[in-house]
């Protein structure tokens, strides 16, 4: 792992490259770290035509763990990819995210266009996301990750579940640190968005995928793709949040043939 420092605030920033081609940003969601493009098969199917560039978001990983909660303001994540790009000298980079490194991504096409090749948004959302920790995990999750820890959390949420945690997940939610997931899921809730308007002026080459069942995000994303200009969309068949990323060969079925167009 290498580190990157965001200049704004110090906070370090652990990302891995792997592989020769035009550089990919790939930013993982909530509670997850690099790892998962390894373990989805994302690395051994782009490796050999892309530079990979996987980074650890703050609080997350191997990437610095602060426990307050203004230090995952939205502009200080996007600008901790700014600042790996920075240090590895890249004026620009292709950017996938998922869930919320989805939402970092569109952050990163608002604020610095010019330093995004193309964007790849899957599972995101532009709306304010008050509230969207107790639907995706269970009312007062936030309260009982911070008070209790991440084995009382994964407890209750695997209880609320239609089917068990599985132990991948499991192991990656216990690598967090709890006081510092809580702290950004109480900044993610009061986060504004990205206004409509905004939308409409992004002019960065954009996809947006979404899994058919993700009964969070599918309206969001059909959303933000209307929204964008020649934005494309995919929907991923009986895909929901929490399977769609692991979903790679149906995933990069729509991203291979986007980045080789753009």
């Amino acid at each position: 792992m290498q580190h990157a420092t965001n200049p704004v605030d110090g906070v370090r920033i652990a990302y891995q490259t792997v592989g020769d081609g035009e550089p990919l940003v790939l930013v993982h969601g909530t509670a997850l770290s690099h790892a998962i493009w390894r373990g989805f098969g994302y690395v051994a199917a782009l490796r050999d035509r892309y530079r990979l560039i996987l980074v650890d978001l703050r609080g997350h990983g191997r990437s610095d763990k602060p426990h307050d909660e203004d230090a995952y303001a939205m502009d200080l994540l996007s600008g901790d990819v700014l600042a790996v790009l920075d240090h590895l000298e890249l004026p620009s980079a292709h950017v996938l995210g998922y869930s919320l490194g989805g939402r970092v991504a569109l952050a990163l096409a608002v604020g610095a266009p010019e330093r995004l090749e193309s964007l790849i948004v899957g599972g995101g959302s532009s709306l304010p996301q008050a509230g969207a920790f107790d639907r995706l995990f269970f009312p007062g999750c936030i309260d009982v990750l911070e008070r209790d820890g991440m084995e009382a959390f994964l407890g209750q949420w695997n209880a609320r579940r239609g089917w068990p945690i599985d132990a991948g997940t499991r192991a990656a939610f216990m690598a967090n640190d709890a006081k510092a997931l809580a702290a950004y899921m109480r900044r993610s809730g009061v986060e504004p968005g990205v206004d409509d308007d905004v939308l409409r002026r992004i002019a960065v080459p954009t996809l947006l995928f979404v899994g058919s069942n993700d009964a969070e995000r599918i309206g969001d994303t059909r959303r933000v793709a209307a929204l964008i200009p020649g934005a494309s969309l995919t929907i991923l068949p009986g895909f929901d949040h929490s399977t769609a990323v692991a979903a790679s060969t149906e995933v990069l079925a729509a991203v291979e043939p986007f980045l080789a167009a753009v």
